[in-house]
């Protein structure tokens, strides 16, 4: 039996896994996801000593089973390569008796985005191939700062693609901002906007759902899809790692098989830490799921009251690929906390966009007791990156500093010291202001002064993602007003507008 992918919000709307990731996003605005999870044989006895590809071959079999073996064996080995500075992939460093980060960063863009990002380009070619695809497919997404590189990069010059990326003009690091701009790739376009994620997002989700531009598309040659974790190829990559995480610390003698283990995530969009709940949901050895927000703590207060209401004021913090208001992801989350009713889940989506907030209230307590939530202010994340550097000489980036921080109140207000893996979500090298003026106390860094600084700190080498950034070419310049998107989606696959 084929595993069927439903939308959040029309229970007639069903896709297989090469159909989902073609359409990125379901016509009815909905998000693509299993009904039922598939049954998956997790012997850590065995996996304890398997590769992050093995690892990797079990979880997608199951969860992609439309791909032949051979078509995923072709994927995983055109993904997890070379193009990651370690064979190991995914590498698990102790930070202290129960505290484990998680290296999501070892790709070539030295963010976590590259774990699923470097697969989604060969699974979405391999399934245009099985499904007699012509049209060009167009990767539209909006990025809060990580997502936008990584995709283009897996993207740059594939065949039969183009991308267009929007980001937030001011919303992102000037490291991550030249990681866009000097991308190279005929197909690759970056679009600066004058707004924030949550700007940019919704305008993208309104040029999926609008049918007379699909319909101008689809005369064009074109067809749109998603590169962002709305697309369930880019979320079922991430839950290898979570299993390839637990695989490791039985290999270190850290748990016994089933022993439980926690995952602190910083969390924006909500579809990290959701490739937790379905590795939990699988059979992997989860206690919590501690979901970590920065100042802009719209999960962190829907955690704890139910309530999701957006409409509140957008901070720009040091940690901007959380700054977010609209999980989009979580979406996938309230669909099984209401029992997977896909009429429930879209009159809750509906007062969002037309009241700004929703209320939660008759839900499946089991799944949402997984889940403990808190956020950690600006201060706390830059206490938080010296406090482990003291303890012991590494250097957090920002977004997994709020996730170690909250993790740090959640043990104080709880006394569980259940051993926790942080999922590290990014180098300190994208965001070296940062990181150098919370160990130093140093004020009013230059960017490319304080990747030397971070060099002598850390002792860990330059990354390639950042070596000659400073001098590369800018190849992408465009700012626009948010009305503009579209406009300038058109302008660049030359198609007639309205």
């Amino acid at each position: 039996m084929t595993l069927l992918y439903q939308s959040t919000r029309d229970a007639a709307n069903k896709a297989t896994a090469s159909q989902a990731i073609l359409q990125g996003l379901a016509t009815d605005g909905g998000l693509f996801t299993p009904t039922e999870l598939p049954k998956v044989n997790l012997d850590f006895d065995r996996l304890k000593d398997a590769s992050y590809q093995e690892v990797a071959k079990l979880i997608l079999s199951v969860f992609l089973d439309d791909f032949t073996s051979d078509e995923l064996d072709h994927c995983i080995a055109s993904a997890y390569d070379q193009k990651f500075d370690t064979a190991t992939i995914a590498p698990l460093v102790k930070i202290s008796d129960n505290q484990f980060n998680l290296e999501l960063f070892h790709g070539s863009t030295i963010a976590f985005k590259d774990m699923a990002l470097s697969i989604l380009p060969h699974l979405m070619t391999t399934a245009a191939k099985k499904h007699g695809l012509t049209k060009k497919i167009v990767i539209l997404t909006a990025t809060s700062g990580d997502t936008g590189k990584a995709a283009m990069a897996g993207f740059a010059d594939v065949p039969g693609t183009e991308i267009i990326v929007f980001y937030p003009r001011d919303g992102v690091s000037k490291v991550q901002e030249l990681q866009m701009t000097t991308q190279t790739g005929s197909n690759t376009h970056v679009v600066a906007i004058k707004g924030n994620f949550d700007d940019a997002q919704t305008k993208v989700k309104e040029m999926f759902n609008d049918q007379l531009l699909r319909k101008t598309l689809a005369e064009d040659g074109y067809q749109f899809s998603s590169a962002n974790s709305m697309n369930i190829g880019r979320l079922v990559p991430q839950i290898v790692y979570y299993v390839y995480a637990y695989a490791q610390l039985v290999k270190s003698g850290e748990v016994a098989v089933g022993d439980k283990v926690n995952f602190a995530v910083p969390t924006g969009n909500f579809g990290n830490i959701l490739a937790a709940y379905y590795a939990k949901q699988i059979g992997l050895p989860v206690g919590k799921l501690i979901c970590a927000s920065n100042e802009n703590k719209v999960l962190t207060d829907f955690f704890k009251t139910g309530v999701y209401d957006k409409k509140r004021t957008f901070k720009v913090t040091s940690s901007p690929s959380m700054d977010i208001l609209v999980s989009s992801n979580l979406e996938r989350l309230i669909f099984h906390l209401v029992g997977n009713s896909a009429e429930a889940t879209l009159s809750l989506m509906t007062a969002l966009t037309e009241q700004g907030q929703y209320t939660l209230k008759d839900f499946d307590r089991e799944i949402a007791d997984l889940f403990a939530a808190d956020f950690a202010t600006e201060a706390e994340t830059k206490v938080e990156i010296k406090r482990v550097y003291d303890a012991a000489l590494y250097v957090e980036d920002p977004h997994t500093a709020v996730a170690s921080a909250v993790h740090q109140k959640y043990m104080a207000e709880t006394n569980d010291t259940t051993k926790t893996v942080i999922v590290s979500t990014a180098s300190p090298y994208k965001f070296p202001v940062v990181a150098v003026e919370a160990i130093t106390g140093e004020e009013n860094l230059e960017d490319f002064a304080a990747l030397a600084q971070l060099h002598d700190l850390s002792k860990v080498a330059y990354p390639a993602a950042v070596a000659g950034l400073e001098t590369a070419r800018v190849l992408h310049d465009i700012v626009v007003p948010v009305s503009d998107m579209q406009d300038a989606v058109e302008r660049y696959l030359n198609i007639a507008g309205d």
